[in-house]
């Protein structure tokens, strides 16, 4: 069984940045390797969307349009953490930000993927 948190989440004015951590434990011997993290947000009145993924192994990462040049995903075997940075924001990045771990974090559907944190807010706003 693993434990997802995110982090780093809060408020910022549109062309701010901010990154996100998903932090991912597990039990002794755990190693993140063999996982990959996809990232979703859900805004105010819509569904959750998956933004962005990164995957186990080849570390290859995937973007949604609407993020893709200006949301970067990066993972830190050591430390079993994903990290989310973001850049340029705009008003309609604000949402709730989940991570996602799976084998499959890519290629899976939301509804199949095994371990979520509960998220953090992040709002883009002047």
């Amino acid at each position: 069984q693993l434990q997802v948190e995110e982090s780093g989440g809060g408020s910022v004015q549109p062309g701010g940045s901010l990154r996100l951590s998903c932090g991912v434990s597990g039990p002794s011997g755990f190693s993140l390797d063999p996982y990959g993290v996809a990232w979703f947000r859900q805004a105010p009145g819509k569904e959750r969307i998956q933004i962005g993924c990164i995957k186990r192994y080849d570390e290859k990462e995937e973007y949604t349009d609407s993020v893709k040049g200006r949301f970067t995903i990066s993972r830190d075997n050591a430390k079993t953490t994903v990290y989310l940075e973001m850049t340029s924001l705009k008003p309609e990045d604000t949402a709730i930000y989940y991570c996602a771990v799976d084998h499959f974090a890519c290629t899976r559907g939301a509804g199949t993927l095994s371990y979520w944190g509960r998220g953090t807010r992040v709002t883009v706003s002047s």
